[in-house]
């Protein structure tokens, strides 16, 4: 089956996408590392120590920045559905933190224990047809900011990727409603023609 124009439009960007060469070049495992680092230099959302849990982390690039930062005295879990290569220092749960069953490992994991931090990269499949991915996409980050509050500490941070579309100015109320702090990043290593976002939440009200 031959491959539609687009396809073979994003194939050609992204084997020429300088952050997806300098990914390679530094031994990373995907080029959306580069978009942690960049929210890490402005906001140092990150810390030596931190107890962190990564949202939809496959295939681990986010973690494994991460661990690079919190350090052996730090702790990271990160969850998804799909599997993901072992990351020195990283626990990993297999599932959809949505249902009950991972949600189960993951307090048994956590032990009553709050997180300092919380990023999320995560993105619904995408079908092509915005009357049908925004609506997904909302829910979903809906889905992680309501982990986040019941799991973060007090001045802990939430971090999550947003789609710009329906529904998008109603959730940035919802995060300013519940964080004294919410800011709106757009790392330069976000394709430009992408309407992805990201908010960095701090200080629970």
């Amino acid at each position: 089956m031959s491959r539609s124009k687009s396809s073979k439009r994003w194939l050609q960007e992204h084997h020429h996408d300088a952050y997806v060469l300098k990914a390679r070049e530094q031994g990373y495992r995907s080029r959306a590392v580069f978009k942690l680092e960049q929210i890490q230099h402005k906001d140092r959302i990150l810390k030596p120590g931190q107890f962190v849990l990564d949202l939809g982390a496959a295939p681990g690039g986010w973690s494994e920045y991460a661990s690079q930062i919190v350090g052996h005295t730090g702790r990271i879990i990160a969850i998804d559905l799909l599997p993901m290569e072992p990351i020195a220092g990283v626990e990993f749960v297999q599932g959809d933190f949505t249902e009950q069953d991972t949600l189960d490992r993951l307090l048994a994991l956590i032990d009553e224990r709050r997180f300092d931090l919380v990023i999320s990269d995560m993105a619904p499949n995408l079908s092509g047809m915005d009357s049908v991915d925004q609506p997904k996409s909302i829910h979903l980050v809906e889905l992680a900011f309501d982990l986040a509050r019941q799991f973060l500490t007090p001045d802990g941070i939430f971090v999550s990727k947003l789609f710009q579309g329906v529904g998008f100015e109603d959730l940035v109320i919802q995060f300013r409603s519940s964080f004294k702090s919410v800011k709106l990043r757009k790392p330069d290593s976000s394709r430009s023609r992408s309407n992805e976002i990201y908010a960095v939440c701090s200080g629970l009200r």
